[in-house]
């Protein structure tokens, strides 16, 4: 029997590859996201070039309610999910605490964390009933290290890293596995994004480098999910042979 994996922000970057390369080699798919027209855009390349079934629900991690009734819709064979792979995250703005934007913070902090937490209190409990499952939260370099002008995001990716770890010990009596997997710098929309939109200084990110890409962190998430089942990858830290640390490259 095929196995369904629920992925969240799965309309681009980590998330869209991971549906991909995931459908192409023998998932089933609930596919998550906002943006309804992306989300329909990537069931529809799917269908076409792999064999598996995917559901999309549109909703946003951050609303609660939604979250309760996108996930309370599932029935039949989308009711047993196998793999949740937390993806939906963001980094918002880039400056220091005392001149911070609060808005900022606060979607950093409702979809790096409590988003995380609201998707997996609704998952999870289907796991432990059947006594199987895997649960990849997606961190950061910004969870093993703090930097300069990035406090909240770096705090929401160190909750994360904090989350897994005790998510692991509290689902380890029901034979469940978490992991977490941590990229380094990755050409994605992530800097566009915290960027607010200005593409030179998004792209100023990545001159003089090669980054990772969202394929690479994908590949590595089915890596993780192909263990055999005494195998649980805990953690994994991912970097860019241009990148040894948060703020050390070689640029060329």
């Amino acid at each position: 029997m095929k196995k369904t994996a629920l992925i969240t922000g799965a309309t681009s970057g980590i998330g869209k590859a991971t549906a991909q390369i995931l459908a192409s080699n023998g998932y089933d798919l609930i596919i998550t996201g906002r943006r309804e027209e992306l989300l329909n855009n990537l069931l529809d390349s799917l269908s076409k070039e792999t064999n598996a079934e995917i559901l999309p629900l549109c909703f946003d991690v951050r609303d609660l309610a939604q979250t309760e009734k996108a996930i309370s819709s599932l029935t039949g064979k989308w009711e047993n999910i196998d793999v949740l792979i937390n993806n939906a995250g963001l980094a918002v703005g880039l400056g220091p605490v005392h001149t911070g934007v609060v808005d900022d913070w606060e979607r950093m902090i409702d979809t790096n964390i409590k988003g995380l937490l609201y998707i997996s209190r609704l998952v999870s409990p289907r796991m432990v009933a059947k006594g199987a499952g895997h649960i990849i939260n997606i961190s950061s370099i910004a969870g093993y290290e703090a930097y300069a002008n990035g406090a909240t995001y770096c705090a929401t990716k160190h909750a994360v890293m904090a989350i897994t770890k005790a998510m692991r010990i509290e689902l380890l009596p029901f034979g469940i596995k978490v992991s977490s997997i941590s990229p380094g710098i990755a050409d994605t929309e992530f800097s566009t994004v915290r960027f607010k939109g200005d593409k030179e200084k998004a792209d100023n990110v990545y001159k003089g480098l090669t980054p990772l890409y969202a394929t690479d962190i994908a590949e590595a998430i089915l890596f993780m999910i192909t263990r055999p089942a005494h195998v649980n990858i805990d953690q994994m830290l991912i970097m860019p042979t241009d990148q040894a640390s948060a703020r050390d490259f070689r640029r060329q």
